[in-house]
């Protein structure tokens, strides 16, 4: 049986040595190295869309693959991809690295510099496992399993400035349109997703940062289903117990989320910490909402310089949202676009609070009028950053979304203006 093997190397002249050994293994067949985590999931996920059967039975690991740590990557891959034996490459062979690697969801470990033999061991015993893996996938079983879904962060460029009104109404938008969705809080000292939702639940995220091994089951118990579909994992109610989700166990929670819904909406709040910045180099839209006023966009330019700094997100790759806009203002979203350096939402949010105040405050934000301008706003940014499915009839923006009679749904046209966006 054909062995097919892609290889996680970020450094050129280890990917060239590991791809030569390969092509010697026998019945082995390699493909071209992938160079970092991103690139790494993207294929897999790819893959995995087509079919169970088109995914490789072994993945190699290089101990310097990143921008993600190799113990996590393996974490994640093993996570989303239960089908998949994964080898770690590492110069370390001590006993402590090798249950790390165990416990993170590792088949094997092979230590450098490469050897042939040893090589052929590790990937033969990881593509049998592999295989008998699949064969359990045939007959079922209560695993993840498929590419996983998109996943938003909405951060505030400072405290006040609407990350969680926006992040509640994309969800919102996207559970309208028929996708699963899942809202979290990652505003671990102060969320207030279940205040505005109306919801009061015993369990928060904190009862999944101490679990290794996040199934199903152990998932959907640690969410609340809110009214409206969408699946709840909430904020502690004690806010020091925001510590206890580490980088790690956010990776973890997310890649989970990721496996069981189609969008995962995450509400980071404006205070960075581990968890918050795991969830934001992972996500596949990073949202960053500002005021078009001075205090708030030095907020967004100094959160962006840091993302940057840490290697989290890149100023390009973010988008950022004007809530609150005004045409007679001094600042507008071009300028704000100058200023940070990243891209623009095509919509803006416009000043309108009268329409969200009975909502507010009756906790209540999903019952808000479907002819708000605020909500019809959002709902569009929903459908700009693809969101929202097409309405039937097949038009690209301004469908109706189920549901939500009179709000706006539909993929809109790249850089294209609704409302009041500038």
């Amino acid at each position: 049986m054909t062995t097919r093997i892609l290889p996680a190397v970020g450094d050129a002249d280890a990917a060239r040595s590991v791809t030569t050994l390969l092509s010697q293994l026998p019945e082995a067949e390699p493909a071209a190295p992938v160079g970092d985590s991103t690139q790494l999931i993207d294929t897999l996920a790819r893959l995995a869309g087509e079919s169970i059967e088109e995914l490789p039975e072994v993945v190699l690991v290089h101990e310097r693959i990143g921008p993600v740590p190799a113990l996590e990557l393996i974490r994640e891959v093993s996570l989303r991809f239960p089908a998949i034996g994964v080898v770690l490459i590492t110069a370390d062979a001590s006993p402590g690295l090798f249950a790390a690697a165990m416990d993170a969801g590792a088949r094997g470990l092979a230590t450098l510099p490469l050897g042939y033999e040893e090589l052929t061991n590790r990937v033969q015993a990881a593509a049998q496992w592999s295989t008998g893996v699949r064969r359990h996938l045939g007959a079922g079983g209560d695993v993840f399993t498929g590419p996983g879904g998109t996943v938003v962060t909405v951060t505030g460029a400072k405290g006040g400035v609407g990350a969680t009104l926006a992040a509640v109404q994309l969800a919102l938008a996207a559970q309208a349109s028929g996708y699963t969705t899942a809202l979290v809080d990652l505003d671990l000292q102060t969320g207030d997703v279940a205040a505005y939702l109306d919801v009061q639940f015993r369990r928060s995220i904190v009862d999944l940062a101490v679990i290794t091994d996040i199934s199903p089951r152990v998932l959907s118990d640690a969410v609340f289903s809110h009214d409206t579909g969408l699946a709840l994992l909430l904020a502690p109610g004690e806010g020091e117990r925001g510590e206890e989700v580490s980088d790690r166990s956010a990776r973890q929670i997310v890649s989970a989320l990721r496996s069981r819904y189609e969008i995962v909406v995450i509400d980071c709040g404006s205070q960075m910490n581990g968890a918050n910045a795991a969830a934001i180099e992972m996500a596949d839209t990073a949202v960053l909402v500002t005021t078009p006023d001075v205090v708030a966009v030095r907020g967004a330019k100094r959160i962006v310089r840091m993302w940057d700094r840490l290697q989290i997100r890149k100023a390009e790759e973010t988008v950022t949202l004007v809530n609150r806009f005004n045409r007679n203002t001094e600042i507008q979203p071009p300028l704000i676009q100058r200023i940070t350096g990243t891209r623009m939402a095509g919509t803006a949010v416009p000043a309108n609070f009268k329409e969200l105040q009975g909502a507010v405050d009756a906790g209540r934000m999903h019952e808000l009028d479907p002819r708000s301008t605020v909500k019809q706003a959002l709902w569009a940014l929903a459908g700009e950053l693809g969101l929202v499915k097409p309405s039937p009839g097949g038009e690209s923006r301004g469908g109706i979304l189920r549901g939500d009679k009179g709000s706006i749904g539909g993929r809109r046209r790249k850089g294209g203006t609704t409302g009041g966006g500038g």
